[in-house]
């Protein structure tokens, strides 16, 4: 019942929150994060048990700055070579004035998307199903649904990104494609980021990769189409 009230928390948050004003977005993250939190409380989950124990978080730390460095690195290589430079050219990031790029790359990415995302995902939702079906079940129920998470805004995909464009081409065949693509893409990251979890014991390593991965790209991204 648990497991499914955490379900059903973000279901509502994905179907409500996109009708929501821009500004609601961090407050709505932050107060499902806290619901979340309570409901894992409710289930009789420790801190160690969501990642979140002091005596794993220097372990962590030190694998999330390598982490996080590993992924500018490579962004940046991508965006030095022709071959891949056309994947940073996103509407989405390249609107953006610099006040708005701010905001989104040191608030409303770690304090918004990452800290509900991980929270959920390889926190909560991955604790709950580990301790009742072992670690390989909490992986892939939260690996799966990390994909399905990602339908909505996967939706504008083609028309945002040109790489995806060029991919998948336009129209509806080619939303449901890059959607797909997309699903298929975050639930395999979900993998990884819940391997990062498990190994570490902390939910730093995930949190710090996503944060890089998101922050790191819109920065890139927005920089890209100025040059």
């Amino acid at each position: 019942m648990r497991i499914t009230l955490v379900i059903a928390v973000l279901a509502a948050v994905q179907v409500w929150g996109s009708r929501l004003p821009a500004d609601w977005y961090v407050p709505l993250c932050v107060a499902t994060t806290a619901v979340l939190l309570l409901i894992a409380r409710w289930d009789g989950l420790s801190r160690d048990d969501l990642g979140l124990g002091a005596g794993s978080a220097r372990r962590g730390l030190r694998w999330g700055l390598v982490l996080a460095g590993a992924v500018v690195l490579v962004y940046l290589v991508g965006l030095a070579v022709p071959f891949t430079r056309e994947a940073f050219l996103d509407e989405r990031a390249a609107g953006l004035t610099p006040g708005e790029l701010v905001f989104r790359v040191l608030v409303r990415v770690p304090l918004g998307t990452v800290l509900l995302e991980e929270t959920a995902f390889r926190g909560v939702l991955w604790a709950m199903v580990e301790r009742r079906r072992g670690p390989a079940w909490a992986t892939v129920t939260s690996s799966v649904l990390f994909g399905l998470w990602h339908v909505e805004p996967a939706r504008g995909l083609t028309r945002a990104n040109e790489a995806a464009e060029a991919v998948f081409g336009t129209g509806p065949t080619a939303v449901a494609l890059s959607v797909a693509a997309a699903v298929a893409g975050t639930a395999l990251a979900g993998v990884f980021f819940c391997e990062l979890r498990r190994r570490s014991g902390s939910l730093v390593p995930p949190v710090a990769l996503h944060c890089a991965l998101n922050s790191a790209g819109y920065a890139l991204a927005w920089a890209a189409a100025r040059w």
